[in-house]
């Protein structure tokens, strides 16, 4: 058997890393950092303890690597969220979707936690400060305003409303449905409800 060209090399552990990221994603989302062992990370890629740290030096590095990715993934989506298509409530069903998506999920429960925890490695907290919850609000209550202002939207103060909705969202995204990771996803019209006049 021939070995491996570098090209390969690179590809395994390329494949690798992301088995590791996606295994730690879903155990930090659920558990928090102090929650969570490298061996717990580990075991859930398939692989042992030690190969994880040829990967990551700590827990805290793929912690902060995760949030980092996560904070990205979110300001694009929410840089494009003007350019869905439809009315302001189909616009906010479509993000809706989008972050209870089983892919997404993970990656929005993380972001949460560090807002509202302390206990998360230095460099997580200076990545929240650049990203604060109140820039996130900010860019989101244009389009409900739009929303009340085209009456799909109940009346009241934009930021309460939103307030609520991410409250919501929350909420859903910690619910383990028995029907399945994508059952939220797929029933984005009943939590449309809360917020839309019928």
């Amino acid at each position: 058997m021939s070995p491996l060209t570098d090209h390969q090399l690179e590809r395994i552990h390329e494949e690798r890393k992301l088995q590791i990221k996606k295994a730690a994603l879903k155990i930090f989302a659920l558990y928090g950092i102090t929650g969570t062992k490298m061996s717990s990370i580990a075991a859930a890629a398939g692989i042992s303890q030690g190969l994880s740290y040829r990967y990551f030096s700590s827990k805290e590095e793929l912690y902060t690597e995760l949030l980092q990715e996560a904070l990205t993934e979110a300001d694009s989506a929410l840089d494009r969220m003007d350019e869905l298509p439809g009315s302001p409530s189909e616009q906010l069903a479509a993000f809706t979707r989008l972050m209870l998506d089983p892919e997404n999920r993970m990656s929005f429960l993380l972001i949460r936690q560090v807002q509202i925890t302390d206990d998360v490695p230095e460099a997580a907290k200076q990545l929240i400060k650049e990203h604060p919850p109140e820039k996130t609000v900010g860019r989101m209550v244009p389009i409900f305003v739009k929303g009340q202002e085209e009456g799909e939207f109940f009346e009241g103060e934009p930021v309460s409303l939103l307030l609520c909705y991410f409250s919501a969202i929350t909420g859903l995204m910690l619910q383990e449905s028995p029907n399945g990771e994508d059952f939220w996803a797929s029933h984005i019209d009943v939590f449309m409800r809360m917020i839309k006049k019928i």
